[in-house]
Formats: C-alpha cells, structure tokens, sequence
C-alpha cells in the first residue's frame, strides 16, 4: 500500500515524464541519506527533491528544503555519482506538491557540485 511519500513520489515522477524526464531509479539510499528521484532530462542527470505539504502556511512544501537538507542532498548526489563512469551535467530540482494544487516544478533549485 502506497503511503502519502511513495504517492507524493509517484506523482511527482508522472507530472516530469509528461514534461521529457526519464527516470532512472527513485529513493536512492546512501548512508548520507536519500534521493527521491534520479532522473535524465536529456543528457542532464537530475537529483529531484520531492515535498509535500497539506497547506502552504509556514512557506509551503518547496521553503521545507532547508540548507541542511541541501546539504544532505548534495553529499547524497556526490555519492552517488561515484557509481558512474563518466560525469554528466547535473542539477537539482525540488517538486513541491500543496494539497490539491498543481506541481510546482522549481528547476535549479539550488546549487549543484561546485
């Protein structure tokens, strides 16, 4: 049975491939923590956050990725970069999902390896 995270995750996944992603694996473990989703958009590999919030109050679901969740993304991504042969461009992107409203889709997010 699907619980609110794996739903949140499924339809975050569904709302990127409608807009070209392809996925690659979801809830990558590493002892650093997890990535929800690791997706191609073209030769772009995607870290993807996803966030899910009842209601927007306190700044919503995307405000709830703090700099040390960043963090543990970043040294999650690192990590699992380690497992690939050649490095490709990377970027991080957080969907945020607030009740009923539509994905918001922040590419970007914040800053990648460098």
């Amino acid at each position: 049975m699907f619980n609110l995270g794996q739903s949140a995750e499924a339809r975050a996944e569904a709302f990127l491939k409608t807009h070209g992603l392809t996925l690659l694996t979801r809830n990558w473990r590493c002892r650093f923590g997890e990535i929800d989703l690791i997706m191609h958009d073209g030769s772009t590999l995607v870290f993807v956050e996803v966030r899910l919030r009842s209601r927007s109050d306190f700044g919503g679901a995307a405000a709830s990725v703090t700099p040390a969740k960043q963090k543990k993304l970043l040294a999650a991504a690192r990590q699992y970069l380690t497992t690939l042969k050649t490095l490709p461009p990377c970027r991080f992107d957080v969907v945020a999902l607030t009740g009923t409203a539509p994905p918001d889709w922040i590419r970007n997010a914040f800053d990648d390896m460098g």
